[in-house]
């Protein structure tokens, strides 16, 4: 009896799997695929956005906060602003493998992205507002990964590493707020 006709004992049928894998034109994104492919991509641009968004404000305060003893602001809002990218580039990278488009649209960057970009040139203000898109940050992602469910695990296990950081994020400026 030929094993790829046979489905194995915990009831994969090995041949329809093959079959399927057949379709190459698709990646990554497989007929067993559950989630609404473009509502996540859409979801997924919407967050690249909030991320671009959280860099360039991140490196325009680590660019312009000054005064002695902000060292420590700075570093943080630099590692914070590295990091921020990488969730881009992480998320960029998933619309791709979902078969979208991954949106660097300057144009509309700021129309599509939940947190909101600040040009303080107070610390404090840069550390306040920084916390503020931190947590719309943390609370979309939460929304987010309640929407796609058990869908789409990849996605839902990215955005849950993502929005880890974040939490981190946001207790290292809550760190930093002056009492």
């Amino acid at each position: 009896m030929e094993q790829k006709n046979t489905p194995l004992a915990h009831g994969f049928d090995v041949a329809a799997i093959r079959a399927a894998a057949a379709n190459l034109d698709d990646g990554a994104v497989t007929g067993g695929y559950q989630a609404d492919r473009e509502a996540v991509i859409a979801m997924l641009n919407d967050a690249l956005a909030t991320e671009l968004v959280c860099v360039l404000r991140y490196k325009r305060h680590y660019y312009t906060a000054s005064g002695p003893g902000n060292g420590q602001v700075k570093a943080e809002f630099l590692e914070h602003a590295m990091q921020e990218q990488e969730h881009a580039d992480s998320l960029a990278e998933r619309i791709v493998q979902l078969n979208g488009s991954p949106n660097f649209d300057p144009a509309t960057l700021t129309a599509r992205s939940h947190a909101e970009y600040n040009d303080a040139d107070d610390v404090q203000a840069m550390i306040r507002s920084n916390l503020i898109a931190e947590r719309v940050a943390i609370e979309s992602y939460r929304q987010m990964i309640a929407a796609i469910g058990d869908k789409d695990p990849t996605t839902r296990n990215l955005l849950i590493s993502i929005m880890a950081v974040e939490e981190e994020h946001a207790d290292d400026m809550r760190d930093l707020l002056a009492k």
